[in-house]
């Protein structure tokens, strides 16, 4: 017990490894140095469920006065919910996510936008591009859940994904253009 105790007190200190470095590096392709360059930077969020730290990484495009979901990302599509590699749940735990009972590992996500709702498909292929999304990535899909957009306003350039929770679940929160929902998620 007083192990334990002193390595939270050293964590918190900024001693020892932090969460960062506890959870996964998201993974990208190309050169380190390359990523400042890309227009879609990549980025991640932890997720704090209890005592340990899950991650979700993605890239994060913007608008720049374009329409994109239901635009040039047309509704009832595949879509990869960010920009380049695949958006990217790294779970060190079993977990609900959505509706879906997942265990340990790493898993890509991927949406299907409609006006009113979306669709997040979970993937076992985490080791592709973003996109496209045929059969050959379909194949891999673990499951399927629905979640209810609402608008956002003002809207968001450049999209957004935070984690809101405590204890063992919260909600990976999305926002884009003018379009935000929930992805509840919960230690199981």
């Amino acid at each position: 017990m007083k192990t334990r105790l002193l390595f939270g007190a050293l964590l918190l200190a900024g001693v020892g490894p932090s969460l960062e470095a506890q959870s996964p590096r998201c993974a990208f392709r190309g050169a380190p140095d390359a990523l400042d360059a890309r227009q879609s930077p990549l980025d991640s969020v932890l997720i704090r469920l209890g005592d340990e730290t899950a991650k979700l990484c993605y890239g994060r495009p913007s608008t720049h006065g374009r329409t994109m979901v239901g635009g040039e990302d047309p509704y009832g599509l595949p879509w990869r919910l960010g920009a380049n590699e695949p958006t990217t749940l790294h779970l060190p735990f079993p977990a609900m996510v959505g509706s879906l009972a997942l265990d340990p590992g790493s898993y890509s996500l991927y949406a299907i936008p409609e006006p009113a709702r979306w669709t997040i498909v979970v993937n076992e292929n985490t080791h592709r591009w973003g996109i496209p999304i045929g059969p050959e990535v379909r194949r891999f899909d673990v499951g399927s859940f629905t979640v209810q957009t609402r608008p956002l306003s003002p809207p968001a350039e450049t999209m957004t994904f935070r984690f809101q929770g405590s204890g063992p679940s919260g909600r990976l929160v999305y926002e884009w253009e003018g379009t935000t929902f929930d992805i509840p998620i919960a230690r199981r």
